[in-house]
């Protein structure tokens, strides 16, 4: 049952004493299973109640003994950074039969196992409904063979399933991300961008196979990460000629003097009439195009006629065509493997405690459920109605009802391609609309990773309205020098992933030069503007829109993207630039703690960056497994501390052999990074030593991560259509110019909870400490109780939120995009 939002109920009501838990991998294995494999053992645990694994799946199900262990809390401990599964995952045939799945009944009884998590595909989990189903049949079946007793059936007579997908291809219908996609999507944009600089060298096109039988999810989401050329997915197979068009497309852009393509194919790709088309299929038909292309094709792309594109297919078409030197990659397997990511580490730990949530709350009544991602919140869905819509999906493409299947994907999916197609493909000029507007896009603040994909993406959709779009170099400051200058498509060419600000920034806020803000607007007949950027970008556009007052000038539509790696910007859950950030922060802590392994026991105290603002440091707690985080938002004092070393200390005395403290930059302005250390220090002798390491600019730079680059591209797509409404709303015909000067024409767009919502900043002032520049509430506090249950704290967590379940067909807002970021 739903619960008001303003009742709050702690899971201290939510006891499983006397309750057993078993959790499972099954299907192909997926990085951030043993996050959430973690997580369902701890918070077992944590309220009371037994957690078996059953290593091997179904099949460890099936054939019982050792299979099906009792799991301690150590038992889990520095699993969260390995990829794939620690407790197998395998196929089971027998468990697809009757007999099979008594078996497995009757394997479960013997441990009073009545409660199963279960972490895999649509099949595993409509193996696990199907087994829900039949449950009073089996008992009833054991209590005939006499293999359990008769008051059995009464005292297990329900068993309650609860599921979280792990799958790389985001295939599952009814949740926006999948556990293990973000760490796919890594591994294919570290391969292509280590392809993107060898290949800077030489005249080649390069065809990239990755996978997704039936889904393209992965091919879509990394070609707009990439800036892809063409894409090829079974959802949305080419039309017919596509051959031509592509090759047109891709000589058009070599002569243009690009020097990057990028062709990606779905694994199973098929053109309209059902013929293969292969990666080398490309290359053989490729001639006259820039020095570098990278064609990506999705595992199970089709044409319209439902034959598969191959990557051989695609190659032979390019080198045909075009006769240039083409190389493919298939990436396959890689895809599986590494580290998990920063968010699928926090997804699935989330994922892993709403499950055990949803398992103590459920009754005899209540209909398996899987746990799922909308937006920013986690949901409960009913599984079968989730599998039947992922069905769905594959009954159209099979009927060839192409546009109805990318529909059925969801709206982040359909959101996906229509951004990725607004990007990829430059209209003729006679094509474009004549709109006589001009817009200029800046960035302001510190630099993050992601804004120059969102810059590439404004300048794009901005020539694809009929703008004309202008760079602003170095933010306010280059403003009123008149650093600015028109910015053409080619332009902006390969800088979705380049790290930092190509454009420039600067701190400087516009207040003191307002005046020669305003005449170089009027110079360049600026129209409206694009800021990207942090807390400051949020301060500049409140300093413009009361400046608008005293200069017309500033009366155009105004538009802010937040974009900070301290994700301190209000009226957003989450900013361009924190999830490369956050992938920083726990790659380092992962090798620090390597670092320790085969020494002593060691506590490593980290200063993470992100000012007053310790998203940072809780987040990169939470993806690592810190034992704690110092933060500003939650005050601390000297007896805080000695708790901590205690809890630490006697943690140590068990099989735990490494420690991690976190601690923001401006938690306590006593409280320093070195005093910390030193108490921990003496506190700790004789128990454990420690380290300390400062972060610092590292938590900046690198190349942006898969989230941020399609989180800036799609938001900034998004923003420079709303601009483009506002300049067609507030244009004066009689004047000949455009006026907007109401709190609506000057907005920051942000991601709250499941949707992007455009609002006005002077309603955000309210929602503000200016003088600590962070949001007065933080939606990412909530988490913190979750990081101190994982490191074995006793502490209340707030579960008013949780136990919604919903319809997979009211999942999705109307208004907007839930996944905004994938």
């Amino acid at each position: 049952m739903a619960q008001p939002d303003t009742k709050k109920i702690f899971f201290e009501n939510l006891s499983g004493a006397g309750k057993a838990i078993a959790v499972l991998t099954s299907g192909g294995d997926a990085q951030g299973m043993n996050a959430a494999v973690r997580a369902v053992v701890r918070m077992g645990l944590y309220v009371g109640a037994k957690v078996y694994f059953i290593h091997e799946g179904y099949q460890g199900m099936v054939d019982g003994g050792d299979n099906i262990r009792e799991a301690t809390w150590e038992t889990v401990s520095s699993m969260l950074q390995v990829g794939g599964t620690v407790i197998g995952s395998a196929r089971c045939k027998e468990f697809r039969s009757h007999e099979g799945r008594l078996k497995a009944a009757h394997n479960l009884l013997q441990r009073g196992i009545t409660n199963l998590c279960v972490i895999g595909g649509d099949g595993s989990l409509t193996g696990a409904n199907l087994f829900r189903e039949e449950w009073s049949g089996l008992l009833t079946e054991l209590v005939e063979q006499g293999l359990i007793e008769a008051d059995s059936v009464q005292k297990y007579s329900a068993l309650h399933i609860v599921g979280m997908v792990g799958s790389i291809d985001n295939d599952f219908c009814g949740t926006d991300m999948t556990i293990g996609t973000d760490s796919a999507l890594h591994r294919i944009i570290e391969v292509v961008d280590a392809i993107m600089t060898t290949a800077q060298s030489h005249q080649r096109t390069f065809v990239l196979e990755v996978m997704g039988r039936h889904c393209g999810y992965l091919a879509l989401v990394s070609a707009l990460a990439c800036g892809a050329d063409w894409v090829l997915i079974p959802e949305m197979p080419p039309e017919d000629g596509w051959e031509d068009k592509m090759c047109g497309k891709l000589s058009a852009t070599r002569s243009r003097g690009t020097r990057l393509n990028i062709i990606i194919v779905a694994e199973g790709a098929i053109n309209r009439h059902g013929k293969p088309i292969s990666s080398s299929y490309v290359k053989d038909n490729r001639a006259g195009m820039k020095r570098l292309n990278i064609i990506i094709v999705a595992e199970g792309a089709i044409d319209r006629n439902n034959k598969a594109i191959t990557t051989d297919y695609v190659k032979d078409l390019v080198v045909r065509n075009l006769g240039f030197d083409t190389r493919v990659t298939i990436l396959g397997h890689v895809q599986r493997g590494g580290t998990p990511s920063g968010f699928d580490r926090i997804l699935a730990s989330r994922m892993g405690v709403e499950a055990v949530l949803a398992l103590l709350e459920t009754t005899a009544n209540t209909p398996a459920c899987v746990v799922s991602l909308c937006g920013n919140q986690s949901v409960r869905l009913p599984l079968m109605e989730c599998v039947q819509m992922t069905q769905e999906v594959q009954k159209a493409m099979d009927n060839k009802r192409f546009e109805d299947a990318v529909k059925l994907r969801g709206r982040s999916f359909e959101n996906n391609l229509k951004t990725y197609k607004l990007l990829a493909h430059r209209k003729p000029e006679s094509e474009l609309p004549v709109s006589n507007f001009n817009v200029a896009v800046l960035n302001v603040g510190a630099p993050a990773a992601g804004m120059n994909a969102a810059v590439r993406s404004a300048v794009r959709v901005g020539i694809s309205e009929g703008h004309k779009m202008f760079a602003v170099n170095d933010g306010f400051e280059g403003f009123y020098k008149g650093q600015i200058k028109e910015i053409k498509w080619a332009d902006v060419g390969g800088w979705t992933g380049q790290g930092g600000s190509l454009l420039g920034t600067k701190r400087t806020l516009p207040a003191k030069h307002v005046e020669k803000i305003a005449e170089q607007m009027r110079k360049h007949n600026i129209n409206a503007l694009l800021i990207v950027g942090g807390f400051e970008a949020l301060e500049s556009l409140l300093q413009l829109y009361e400046a608008r007052a005293i200069y017309e000038e500033l009366c155009v539509p105004m538009c802010m993207l937040p974009a900070t790696i301290s994700n301190n910007v209000p009226g957003t859950d989450l900013s361009i630039g924190a999830d490369t950030a956050l992938n920083a922060i726990v790659e380092t802590c992962d090798r620090i703690k390597q670092s320790a392994s085969g020494t002593k026991r060691r506590v490593f105290i980290i200063e993470t960056m992100g000012g007053y603002c310790g998203y940072l440091a809780t987040v990169g707690g939470l993806a690592s497994g810190a034992d704690a985080a110092y933060i500003y938002e939650e005050p601390f004092d000297i007896r805080d501390l000695q708790a901590n070393v205690e809890h630490l200390t006697e943690k140590m005395k068990t099989s735990i052999q490494r420690g991690l403290v976190l601690r923001n930059e401006n938690s306590n302005e006593n409280y320093t990074t070195d005093f910390i250390y030193q108490l921990y220090s003496e506190e700790g002798r004789g128990v454990f030593d420690c380290r300390k390491n400062v972060l610092g600019h590292m938590q900046q730079g690198g190349a942006p991560s898969p989230f941020d680059r399609n989180f800036g591209t799609k938001i900034s797509a998004k923003a420079m259509q709303w601009v483009t409404k506002k300049l067609v709303e507030t244009f004066r015909h009689d004047e000949g110019r455009v006026f907007a000067n109401s709190e609506d024409s000057c907005c920051l767009l942000g991601m709250r909870r499941r949707a992007l919502i455009f609002q006005p900043v002077v309603q955000l002032k309210d929602e503000t400490d200016f003088i600590h520049r962070i949001p007065k509430e933080q939606w990412w506090l909530k988490l913190r109780p979750l990081m101190k249950i994982l490191a074995k704290y006793k502490t209340s967590y707030d579960v008013s939120d949780s136990g919604q379940l919903e319809h997979v067909v009211h999942n999705q807002p109307k208004e907007s995009d839930a996944s905004v970021a994938m």
